[in-house]
């Protein structure tokens, strides 16, 4: 009965809100789902990366586990960066995710040679996506698209629909190539300002490529549209992801430079994980000019994504509110650490992300989720429950940071939230709880250590255990056992150190706190293991939160399947450029995950916490 009133009281609760009929069109309840990178799966039949058609099993293993969400990375065009953050466009789909036996013609003796081919020479099942498939695969739907039928009434309705950036979009990657790959404002000066005389010169010179541009992306919506119809069949909802930004080399900024601030990137501020802060070199926006405009660019964002999705997050929702702002020509190895917010006037910030969140929920009728997390102003997390769009709440950093500086309960989790173990940008659980609960970011400490002269070799030796401090986090030596320890060995005053016992007090024991809080028997274990990682899961299953997605990556260590260090099974580290950022493929094919042991033990799990 206690169960069923807290139900209640959550519909009640979402139906209040300015989201309603969105709530109302996806059914209220709590809900369990699962967030898988596309690139990250593969079946017997993939050629070299996860693709649309691959979805299918995987709303498949949804349905056999008792999830209900399907959770994507953004699936935009990635340009040569592969960065799904740092899309080429808003809108327009990665070919890379194209089934290529699924295209018209694709079935003849010549091209299933060359599809033969390409799947012997970029074979699955390696430990990270080899990404050179790209410009192969992309002279194979050359030859599928050389052989096509290009006139149908379906393919104009499709250009004619999406003209707003399907034009801009494939004139922008015909450049892209004529170029030489060059950023749009690295380019000759009339196609880089766009001159209408020189633009419409290269539309009659090059129609057969921009009319290639365009039928690739006719065909992943076609294929997307059918992985949406299919997960609708089994009462599987599907979640996009759309980037709060895009790439300065996008062909949203070459279309419409002036929606953006170019003389600025995006990051994060420096904080206790990340000591310089971010910069992920993607423009700020330029609002005011977005919404002179009408608010057309945005809302055709949302029109578009609808074809796909049911549930959309918002990455980085606090960029709404305010960005943090870093001058471009700052030199990229301060990072962060020369930011400032936009706006400046922190009372201008509950207002701008309203308007801005106002009319996304006025244009669109997919329910709105949101990535509240860092140092969020207590305007977003109000402004979002009041507009019933749910925050996000990451188990390892969902706690009462101030008194008991300890997790929080399942039952103290916001109800409008989506609750996980981990992220995208994160460790899997695993990792996290061998590697970095209990510790503190090094590089941070170090930082830290200079600001008060105080010699760091010193402090490492006299804090930290030096076995298991390890891939950047420093773990406290258990003898460590008090604030006045901390304080009498840097040799300065309590008011001096207050943010050396601010990550002291919230990092110091932190395993065998929550341990204890999970109700493990018998002494804390260094490694983990199949129990805690089921403790852990049935745990946050058991928060107040609406939505528990959590990544594959998680689920997965309920079984067999992982090998070596789970450090190692990550998506991305933020801050660092390198070839393992965006590749990471899972070690269990899409075949081998259906046919899982542990499947029905997943299924009961979330059964059992009425989700």
């Amino acid at each position: 009965m206690e169960l069923k009133t807290k139900i209640n009281d959550l519909e009640s609760s979402l139906l209040a809100t300015y989201s309603r009929k969105k709530w109302e069109k996806i059914k209220t309840g709590k809900r369990s789902g699962v967030l898988v990178p596309l690139f990250s799966v593969y079946s017997q039949d993939s050629i070299g990366i996860g693709d649309l058609v691959d979805l299918r099993s995987l709303i498949d293993w949804c349905q056999i586990s008792g999830n209900s969400i399907l959770q994507l990375l953004p699936m935009n065009e990635m340009g040569m960066s592969f960065c799904p953050y740092d899309s080429t466009s808003s809108f327009a789909l990665e070919p890379l995710y194209l089934n290529l036996n699924r295209l018209p013609g694709a079935g003849k003796k010549a091209l299933k040679s060359r599809i033969s081919e390409l799947k012997n020479s970029f074979p699955v099942g390696k430990l990270y996506v080899d990404y050179r498939l790209k410009a192969e695969k992309l002279k194979v739907l050359w030859d599928i698209f050389d052989k096509a039928e290009d006139d149908s009434p379906a393919f104009k309705k499709f250009i004619r629909e999406n003209s707003y950036w399907l034009d801009d979009f494939a004139l922008f990657n015909t450049l892209k190539f004529l170029e030489q790959g060059k950023a749009w404002f690295d380019w000759e000066e009339k196609y880089r300002d766009r001159d209408p005389s020189a633009l419409q010169t290269l539309l009659g010179e090059q129609e057969r490529t921009v009319l290639f541009h365009k039928w690739l992306q006719w065909q992943l919506y076609q294929q997307f549209k059918e992985v949406r119809d299919y997960a609708k069949e089994k009462n599987i909802l599907l979640k996009g992801d759309l980037p709060i930004l895009v790439s300065r080399d996008s062909a949203d900024a070459w279309a419409h430079p002036e929606y953006f601030k170019l003389d600025f990137v995006a990051g994060a501020p420096p904080d206790m994980y990340c000591a310089k802060g971010q910069r992920w070199g993607t423009p700020t926006y330029n609002w005011e000019k977005i919404f002179s405009d009408g608010g057309v660019y945005l809302e055709e964002k949302l029109k578009y994504a609808e074809n796909f999705y049911d549930i959309l997050r918002i990455d980085h929702v606090v960029g709404l509110f305010r960005i943090w702002s870093i001058p471009y020509h700052d030199p990229e190895e301060n990072m962060g650490l020369h930011g400032t917010f936009d706006p400046k006037d922190e009372h201008l910030w509950e207002a701008h992300g309203r308007k801005i969140l106002s009319f996304m929920l006025n244009n669109t009728g997919i329910l709105l989720c949101a990535e509240d997390l860092g140092v969020i102003p207590k305007s977003c997390p109000k402004a979002l429950k009041e507009l019933g769009i749910p925050g996000n709440e990451v188990q390892r950093w969902t706690k009462e940071w101030d008194s008991r500086h300890d997790f929080l309960q399942p039952e103290e989790y916001r109800e409008f939230a989506v609750a996980m173990l981990s992220t995208h940008d994160t460790t899997n659980w695993p990792a996290w709880w061998e590697n970095e609960a209990g510790t503190v970011d090094e590089k941070l400490f170090v930082r830290k250590c200079l600001e008060r002269g105080i010699d760091f070799s010193l402090a490492k030796e006299k804090f930290f255990h030096p076995e298991l401090s390890r891939h950047g986090r420093l773990r406290w030596l258990d003898e460590i056992d008090s604030v006045d320890l901390l304080v009498h060995n840097l040799g300065k005053s309590h008011g001096e150190l207050r943010d050396f016992i601010d990550l002291y007090k919230n990092s110091y024991h932190e395993k065998e706190k929550l341990w204890k809080l999970l109700g493990l028997s018998g002494e804390m274990r260094e490694a983990c293991d199949k129990e805690t990682v089921k403790a852990i899961l049935q745990y946050v299953l058991g928060s107040a939160s609406v939505f528990v997605i959590n990544l594959i990556t998680d689920w997965l260590y309920l079984g067999d399947n992982f090998k070596d260090d789970a450090y190692i099974y990550r998506y991305n580290t933020p801050g660092t450029v390198n070839d393992r950022n965006w590749s990471l493929v899972l070690p269990v094919s899409l075949e081998k995950l259906l046919e899982a042991d542990n499947n029905s033990e997943i299924l009961s799990m979330i059964k059992e916490a009425g989700r």
